[in-house]
């Protein structure tokens, strides 16, 4: 029985401890002691709230292009670690050998040897602009009894034209150098401070430009005049020239070529061979003391000048058949490339027995070595198959 004042009502069993299971009460925000201090959203709107991102995200957009714009694209480069590229000062037209000799020059006209690309030609519209801009430097390289360390004054420039029988004009119809050589011009007449004409500084510009004048300077350039009235070359010597003043840029760009070159100077010729070479180039004002440039100008004339008026046999003081004989020996071992393929049409006498093309079999390995092959030519009776297009 239960005592007085317990809460219970009678006949009520007491509640078992472990079974009761007791749910808190639902707590309800609103009033101001329950709110946070500082809201969820700080109390704007979330569509206000996306708005503003928004706006944030397109203003740093905007900024981004602005100072992208702003920024210079050299500087930009050179974080980078690289060089803007300048736009060229002096137009390089790129063309082949066929689209040169039908040039007709207005101006003088820059040409990237399409065959080459290591070789620049200058088309001159006359045989002066050539000559102020070249002579001087054929002075210092290759005419002979002048200085080879120094640059010449204008009056002593044109003391040794004349003193040659020559002019402005016909100091040389054609010119060509290497990369090396210009740059030795260029720093000679700045060591002696030697006044440069205005077309040799133009040539400096672009020289500079196409990196000729660095370090590790590479390439040619050659040079070749109009042809038409009132100048002493006719289209048929423009086009001889160009070929022989191309011939002389891959001596220049091209070490193997040059190596053959040298190879057959001293085996593909005999000793009466090379004295009548240096004869002839004597006779023209050329420095026979230079073997390197007797040799450039040997394989130039021999195998790349079939203009009679430019070269022959008979100017070179021997027979027609030993002229046709050499080329074909030449021809036996050059190497290939576009140089090869010019001189087989043009020399249909040396290039008659060579016209098939070259077989890459068993049988090349028994042929022998270059200069095997050479002496083997060399001894042959001269095969005559057509008149010689250098007589």
């Amino acid at each position: 029985m239960g005592r007085k004042g317990d809460g219970k009502k009678p006949g009520a069993e007491a509640p078992d401890d472990e079974a009761t299971v007791i749910i808190p009460p639902r707590r309800v925000y609103g009033r101001p002691a329950d709110r946070p201090l500082i809201p969820a959203g700080g109390g704007i709107p979330a569509v206000f709230r996306l708005i503003a991102l928004l706006c944030v995200i397109a203003v740093g957009i905007a900024g981004w292009f602005i100072m992208r714009e702003k920024a210079a694209p050299t500087d930009l480069q050179i974080r980078q670690g690289l060089q803007a590229p300048a736009k060229p000062a002096i137009a390089v037209q790129l063309a082949d050998e066929a689209e040169i000799v039908a040039h007709l020059a207005r101006e003088t006209t820059v040409f990237r040897f399409e065959s080459n690309r290591r070789v620049l030609v200058l088309d001159f519209p006359s045989l002066r602009e050539q000559g102020l801009m070249l002579n001087r430097a054929a002075a210092l390289v290759e005419k002979a009894g002048l200085p080879r360390n120094r640059v010449l004054r204008d009056d002593e420039l044109d003391a040794a034209i004349a003193s040659a029988g020559d002019t402005m004009e016909t100091y040389y119809f054609g010119h060509d150098y290497s990369a090396v050589d210009l740059a030795r011009f260029f720093a000679l007449a700045d060591r002696d401070k030697i006044a440069l004409r205005p077309q040799e500084e133009w040539l400096r510009g672009l020289l500079r430009q196409e990196g000729m004048l660095s370090a590790d300077g590479r390439g040619a350039l050659i040079s070749v005049p109009s042809a038409g009235t009132g100048q002493a070359v006719d289209q048929a010597l423009r086009a001889a020239i160009l070929r022989h003043e191309l011939s002389h840029a891959e001596y220049f760009s091209n070490a193997i070529y040059a190596g053959y070159a040298r190879q057959f100077w001293q085996q593909g010729l005999d000793e009466a061979g090379r004295q009548a070479f240096r004869r002839y180039l004597a006779a023209q004002n050329y420095d026979p003391a230079l073997e390197d440039l007797t040799i450039n100008e040997m394989q130039a004339y021999l195998m790349h000048t079939t203009d009679p008026r430019l070269f022959s046999a008979a100017a070179l003081g021997v027979a027609p058949e030993t002229i046709d004989r050499w080329q074909a020996a030449f021809l036996l071992g050059m190497p290939n490339g576009w140089l090869r393929d010019a001189c087989l049409a043009a020399l249909p006498s040396a290039g008659a027995v060579l016209s098939r093309p070259r077989r890459r079999c068993r049988r090349q390995r028994q042929r022998g070595s270059v200069p095997t092959r050479m002496a083997r030519a060399l001894t042959r009776a001269p095969r005559r198959t057509a008149d010689s297009s250098a007589a």
